[in-house]
C-alpha cells in the first residue's frame, strides 16, 4: 500500500497528486461510494486544498469519483452492467493493439517489454501485488503505445482508467493470478512470434 505521510516534492506536484489519488481509488483504499477526507488527505500530502481539488477534477473526468456542489467527492461506484459493457470494448481494442503490435513493434520495443515481463513475474513471486499490478499496467500499456494508432490509444486511454480498480481487484484470487501469468507468458511467447492473431486473441480472452 502507497506511504500516505510522505510529502509531495513541489515540482511534480498535480501529476503526482493525480496518481496518488488514483492509487487509493483503483487499490480501495478509498471505497466505492466513500466521500473522499479531503481535509485528511491534505495534511497527509502535505498539500492546501486547492491543489488537490484540481487532482479531483481529472479524477472525475476519467470517472473515478463525483464531484459534488459543496458537498466535495464521492468515489464513484460501478455497477455491474456498467463494467459489463465497459469490458468487451476494452477488449477488443486491445485485440487489435495485439494484432498490430506485432507487426510494427521493432525489437528494441519488445525488449523493453521483456523487462517489464520480468519484473512483474519478481512481484509476483514475492506475492507484491501493487508492484505486479503496476508491472501488468506497463505491459499492456506498452502494446497499446506498440500499436502506433492514436485513435485506438486515446479509446484504450479512455475507457480503461474506468475498469482499472477491476483490474487491480480481480487479481485477488490466487486462482487468477497464477493464471494471468500463464497468459502473460504465452502473450510474451506470441509477440516475439510476431504471432499477430495469436496474440490478439490471447490479449481478447485475457481481459
Amino acid at each position: 500500500m502507497m506511504n500516505l505521510t510522505e510529502t509531495i516534492k513541489r515540482p511534480t506536484l498535480h501529476e503526482e497528486l493525480v496518481e496518488r489519488l488514483r492509487n487509493l481509488v483503483v487499490e480501495d483504499a478509498l471505497k466505492p461510494g466513500e466521500k473522499v477526507p479531503e481535509k485528511d488527505l491534505c495534511a497527509s500530502f502535505g498539500v492546501s486544498r486547492t491543489p488537490l481539488r484540481e487532482a479531483l477534477k481529472v479524477l472525475a473526468s476519467e470517472g473515478l469519483v463525483v464531484l459534488q456542489a459543496n458537498r466535495g467527492a464521492r468515489v464513484t461506484e460501478d455497477t455491474a452492467e456498467e463494467l459489463e459493457n465497459t469490458f468487451p470494448l476494452i477488449a477488443m481494442l486491445e485485440q487489435l493493439a495485439g494484432e498490430l503490435a506485432c507487426e510494427r513493434m521493432d525489437d528494441a520495443e519488445i525488449a523493453r517489454i521483456d523487462n517489464r515481463h520480468d519484473a512483474m513475474l519478481r512481484a509476483y513471486k514475492a506475492r507484491d501485488r501493487q508492484g505486479y499490478f503496476q508491472a501488468n499496467q506497463d505491459i499492456h500499456n506498452a502494446l497499446i503505445v506498440g500499436a502506433q494508432n492514436d485513435v485506438l490509444e486515446a479509446h484504450h486511454r479512455m475507457l480503461a482508467v474506468r475498469v482499472r480498480r477491476a483490474r487491480f481487484m480481480v487479481n485477488l484470487s490466487d486462482e487468477r493470478w497464477a493464471q494471468a501469468i500463464d497468459e502473460h507468458e504465452q502473450m510474451m511467447e506470441m509477440l516475439h512470434a510476431r504471432d499477430a492473431k495469436g496474440l490478439g486473441a490471447l490479449m481478447k480472452q485475457h481481459l
